[in-house]
């Protein structure tokens, strides 16, 4: 064998590049090399900058500022496979940072991070891509362009991927996609529920974590509630419950059983598979408050349906709720609370709250946490809402003064929570004197004035319950608490203008309060009120309405309507019709005013200033304004004369008390009229006589000296009215008979019968003229009105028949017109079975026939022909 002979190398060609190894120690270089048309360059540059992007925030930072991120978006669809893969990952991690991710939506790579989620790329590549996507997904402008661009269903499919870390990197993005409506939607269409639920399954708690939030989310939705159920979800989340080695993801999963609840279908599924019966009895028994907490939270969302409720009690779901409420952690108790209230729309629930529940609730109150007190207070203003015994029993537990106490809870859920509790109390007396006697009035003035419209609204309606008395009412009033409530009546909210309305209908039961009101302009704002059609309501008119039965002077210039209820007191007075929102002057203004050519105001007085005359001068013009209408009352006593047994004439009935308590004073005035008549001769009646002109022009009380207290005009011969027509009508048994009496007593007064032809001859006109000059002012004492017509002589039949008892209305018409309407019982005429016939309305005739009653049956017709 010959010697080998060894080949020599052959050259390499000219024009070929001589290969170069190049050891790189700046991130700048590699960053330069991205724009290489070598893959193997780009391969190995993309490697280095992917390790240089691990360590740390830093370095991501510095690849931005060196502009790495544009050349390597191009590599995103490099033809390559590995370029591709090293350019992925490199995002992957980059997209962490809050700089990066704006920069890729600018350059709107989001299509080419998707398209590396397709079945045929490697698995490392699917890792990084969803890794770039789930970190790019928590920003609401990226989430709409991985939705936009089509990434929710690649996400979907890699939920199987074999590789731990797809899984999780995908249900991440999910997670963040879903907190959109629209994504939610296209979940269902894409049937993604038992794919996430096979996740439940996983060995990586971090992947059930994620899962369980997922459906956390997307269980708000009815539809998905239903595939949840119909993928037999229910078992998977109730053996994670089962399982104490996954206590981590208790709290999710009672989450999204929570949801489930809400749907009737899924309720009445675990009930019949014993779920129910386990949830109750895994939320009892475990020690962590948490799990205590969602557990109670779950129940709550449930009881928000009757037939969930329903199914709860039918589980003695209250038992576990008492034991909730006993947690020491103010979450669960707080929780708890909150499903107590809920439960509370069952009444077998409210009935066994009545004797466990209500008692801790009560303690729950007295917590250093206002949340607690909050949720406590909810509990019980549920529970003692359209229930008397509830409410006992919260008083029974000491619980006023707790409830008064929250109401300065700086919480104002609280406070609206208590004070409806309250109100729901002060619906029965006993406990409602109970809460007054706590200073409730004191306490609500704050409520009052908040500016949240629920705890104004909450806090009028308990004024509203707890002001029925005297007692209460005064005490609101002494700390300050009617300026606010007035001032809620201008509210722009619709339930807080109806409660303080209905709180300020209540406060006027009485006088004091009323006149009160009306100083801080409460009949001024309900006015306003009622004048506007959207902003008006049943409790404003009837508010509105309480006042003026109040303030009857007020009522009748704005209505033209006393009923008979309005009983006609001293001090009353007739300025005509005002139009609504006219002002109508108060009575002192309107006697200090000269005399014009207005329309003369006509007074009720039968009440002399506090300021004592003289005694001589107090018994003359006593016997003076006696004796001047012992003759005219002729009329009177003939009406009645054979009516009676016992007439006014009779010696015993003048040597008698008059038969109403009110007039004692007029009845010591009796023995000196007697006398007069007796034993008076000519010089005595000249003497009389002119004294009886002096008369004629009063003195206002204070005239002369302002700084003593005005009195209105004390009117002598109206207190003679009234001690006459007392004791000549009260015998009468017949109300027919003391009407007609009355008629022809007012008639006879104020110039007799007229009759309809001789109407305009009758010159009342100057009569009034020379009242006012006499007088020096337009408001005359309706005893000095010896000539008057229809609205003169219907309110001296008004006034006098209110104070021996006769029920009448005063109904004001047109042209000087007015009249009295009296109900009477027709015995004649056949009622209901078992009752009485319903009373007739007859019109009072004071002008042309005395004593006459006419009919109202066609009542335009009738008022017509009479009028």
């Amino acid at each position: 064998m010959g010697k080998k002979i060894k080949k020599e190398a052959e050259p390499p060609p000219k024009d070929v590049f001589d290969p170069l190894t190049i050891e790189s120690k700046k991130a700048a270089t590699v960053v330069l090399m991205l724009n290489s048309p070598e893959e193997e360059i780009l391969a190995k540059a993309c490697e280095a900058i992917y390790r240089f992007a691990l360590k740390g925030e830093e370095n991501k930072a510095t690849l931005l500022e060196l502009g790495a991120v544009e050349p390597l978006t191009k590599l995103l669809t490099h033809e390559d496979k590995i370029v591709r893969r090293n350019a992925t990952m490199i995002f992957g991690i980059l997209a962490s940072n809050n700089d990066v991710k704006k920069l890729l939506r600018e350059l709107d790579v989001m299509n080419s991070v998707i398209a590396q989620l397709a079945p045929e790329e490697e698995v490392v590549i699917h890792e990084f891509a969803s890794l770039c996507l789930a970190n790019m997904s928590a920003e609401y402008t990226s989430k709409v362009q991985i939705f936009e661009h089509g990434g929710l269903e690649p996400l979907i499919r890699l939920l199987s991927s074999p590789d731990p870390d797809v899984k999780k990197n995908s249900i991440e993005c999910i997670y963040n996609l879903v907190q959109d409506f629209q994504c939610r939607a296209t979940i269902q269409e894409l049937n993604a529920i038992p794919s996430i639920l096979e996740l439940l399954k996983s060995e990586y708690p971090i992947i059930q974590l994620l899962a369980l939030k997922t459906l956390g989310v997307i269980t708000n939705d009815k539809e998905s509630r239903a595939m949840l159920r119909d993928s037999q979800g229910m078992d998977l989340l109730i053996k994670i419950l089962e399982t104490k080695e996954l206590n981590d993801l208790h709290i999710e999963a009672l989450s999204v059983i929570a949801n489930c609840l809400e749907d009737m279908d899924t309720m009445v599924l675990i009930q019949q598979t014993g779920g129910l019966k386990k949830l109750l009895a895994f939320a009892e028994n475990s020690t962590i408050p948490d799990i205590q907490k969602n557990a109670a939270k779950a129940i709550t969302k449930a009881a928000y349906d009757p037939e969930n409720r329903k199914l709860f009690h039918e589980q003695e779901v209250e038992k576990c709720l008492i034991v909730l409420l006993s947690s020491e952690s103010d979450g669960t108790k707080i929780a708890a609370s909150q499903a107590i209230s809920a439960m509370s729309e069952h009444s077998g629930s409210k009935e066994f709250f009545n004797h466990q529940g209500i008692p801790q609730l009560i303690q729950l109150l007295k917590s250093d946490n206002e949340e607690v007190r909050e949720a406590a207070a909810l509990a019980l203003a549920n529970l003692t809402t359209c229930n008397p015994a509830n409410a006992n029993a919260a008083a029974e537990a000491d619980g006023i003064d707790p409830l008064i106490n929250t109401l300065s809870s700086k919480r104002d859920g609280a406070i609206a929570n208590a004070a409806t509790v309250l109100t729901n109390m002060a619906t029965q007396e006993a406990l409602r004197v109970s809460i007054q006697s706590h200073d409730v009035m004191g306490a609500l003035l704050n409520p009052l004035r908040s500016a949240n419209t629920v705890v104004q609204s909450k806090a009028t309606l308990a004024v509203a319950a707890t002001a029925c008395d005297a007692e209460a009412r005064v005490e609101l009033r002494n700390s300050g608490g009617l300026e606010p409530l007035v001032e809620l009546l201008r509210s722009k909210n619709d339930e807080v203008r109806r409660h303080a309305s209905w709180a300020v209908m209540v406060c006027a039961g009485d006088e004091l309060m009323a006149t009160e009101l009306c100083r801080l302009g409460a009949l001024d704002i309900l006015e306003e009120i009622n004048l506007s059609v959207s902003r008006k309501n049943k409790f404003s008119e009837a508010a509105y309405n309480k006042l003026l039965n109040n303030n009857l002077s007020l009522k009748y210039s704005q209505t033209g309507y006393l009923s008979s209820s309005n009983i006609i007191g001293d001090g009353f007075y007739d300025y005509g019709r005002i139009n609504p929102g006219t002002k109508l002057l108060p009575l002192k203004d309107l006697c200090l005013q000269e005399p014009n050519d207005l329309r003369a105001i006509l007074l009720v007085n039968s009440k002399s200033s506090d300021i004592s005359p003289p005694p001589s001068t107090e018994d003359k013009s006593s016997d003076i304004g006696y004796g001047r209408s012992i003759s005219s009352s002729s009329s009177l006593r003939r009406a009645s004369k054979e009516k009676t047994s016992a007439g006014v004439g009779s010696p015993t009935e003048e040597k008698s008390e008059p038969t109403s308590g009110r007039n004692t004073a007029l009845s010591k005035s009796a023995t000196k009229e007697k006398g007069l008549r007796k034993g008076r001769g000519k010089k005595e009646e000249e003497k009389v006589k002119e004294e009886e002109e002096l008369m004629t022009v009063p003195k206002w009380a204070g005239e002369g000296s302002p700084e003593k207290e005005w009195y209105p005009p004390f009117d002598p011969d109206f207190c003679v009215y009234v001690y006459e027509v007392t004791k000549s009508l009260l015998p009468i048994n017949s109300i027919k008979e003391q009407i007609e009496a009355l008629a022809k007593y007012v008639a006879e007064k104020m110039g007799g019968t007229i009759p309809k032809d001789k109407l305009q001859d009758f010159s009342w006109e100057l009569h009034i003229s020379e009242l006012k000059f006499q007088l020096k002012s337009n408001v005359i004492p309706i005893g000095h009105i010896k000539k008057g017509i229809f609205y003169h002589r219907a309110l001296l039949f008004k006034a006098l028949a209110d104070k021996i008892g006769i029920g009448c209305s005063l109904v004001r018409g047109e042209y000087g017109r007015a009249w009295n309407e009296v109900k009477l019982m027709n015995k004649s005429q056949k009622g209901v079975i078992g009752g009485l016939p319903p009373p007739e309305v007859y019109l009072v005739d004071l002008m042309f026939h005395p004593g006459g009653l006419i009919k109202l049956k066609s009542r335009e017709a009738d008022l017509y022909r009479f009028l």
